[in-house]
């Protein structure tokens, strides 16, 4: 996982006073692939400021902070939670690697089983499996939604990321995804073009703050249901995050919405390969359900 000042984040231990941090990856069994993320199962001494200060200091893309559930939150007793994310510049309203890897640790703590996340942008359902001693994640999206983007957008996201308006698919026009963060997505031709990401840092971060964007999803088809991406997340002080659950819940709206792919279907994402941390991401759309399924391992680094 690079930070935006290029460098590998490496786990400190926390001082008697501090609150356990836990180190986890999203989207890969491996600890030397997907997303990392700091998890604290239990912040409720924490304030602002210490989980910001936290999320600074660890330097990944984000990290979780877990408290007791508001009241009236559904879920079985003991497997509900109030969850926060904060990247290492600012709060953010959801992240998906970060809700798998709080998930994976409740798991190997309290057992599979389903699970309540009442999010900064609604209650988030997560369902955690086990299979051949590994454990799996699956959250289920706040309702999403897809926007057009005004070209005079289009074209400056293409100048800060240094991308001739020619290397676009145009079968798969640019589009602003959400499923509990917004998106911008933009698709490129060539497998070649999307592994050759070099970009204005402060000028797609002025842009993106503009738009109200977490990350721009870089994508490229492989196949009809699979596809290899890229998040680019200046706004949170990061080049790139490595493993991205919200992006992908947003691209499973933005593939149905636009056609792409049958109502029902499952959409595999590749992800981390072009900074060596190889990740998977399942989506799934269901029939007659606009929300979109996440699902991926995890596993402590």
């Amino acid at each position: 996982m690079t930070t935006s000042e290029g460098t590998t984040p490496t786990a400190s231990p926390a001082s008697s006073a501090s609150p356990e941090v836990l180190h986890y990856t999203a989207f890969s069994a491996d600890p030397g692939g997907g997303n990392p993320a700091g998890v604290v199962l239990d912040a409720s001494g924490l304030d602002d400021a210490a989980m910001l200060a936290v999320a600074a200091r660890l330097g990944y893309s984000e990290s979780a902070f877990l408290t007791p559930p508001p009241e009236g939150l559904p879920g079985e007793p003991g497997r509900a939670f109030t969850i926060r994310y904060f990247s290492p510049r600012a709060e953010v309203p959801f992240c998906g690697h970060a809700t798998v890897a709080a998930a994976v640790a409740l798991g190997e703590r309290i057992g599979p089983g389903a699970l309540v996340f009442a999010t900064p942008v609604g209650p988030v359902p997560v369902t955690v499996t086990e299979r051949d001693g590994a454990l799996r994640a699956t959250l289920t999206s706040v309702e999403p939604r897809v926007e057009d983007v005004a070209a005079e957008d289009v074209t400056e996201a293409l100048a800060a990321l240094d991308w001739p308006a020619g290397d676009l698919d145009p079968a798969l026009p640019p589009r602003v995804a959400f499923a509990g963060a917004r998106h911008l997505v933009l698709a490129a031709a060539t497998r070649e073009r999307l592994a050759r990401l070099a970009y204005d840092f402060d000028r797609l971060a002025a842009l993106m703050l503009r738009l109200d964007l977490t990350t721009v999803q870089l994508v490229w088809r492989e196949s009809p249901t699979v596809f290899h991406v890229r998040d680019p997340f200046p706004v949170g002080g990061v080049v790139e995050d490595p493993a991205t659950g919200a992006a992908a819940a947003a691209f499973g709206a933005y593939a149905r919405e636009l056609g792409l792919v049958p109502e029902a279907a499952v959409l595999t994402l590749h992800q981390g390969e072009d900074l060596g941390r190889p990740g998977e991401l399942t989506v799934e759309l269901r029939a007659g359900d606009r929300r979109v399924r996440v699902s991926g391992t995890g596993t402590r680094i």
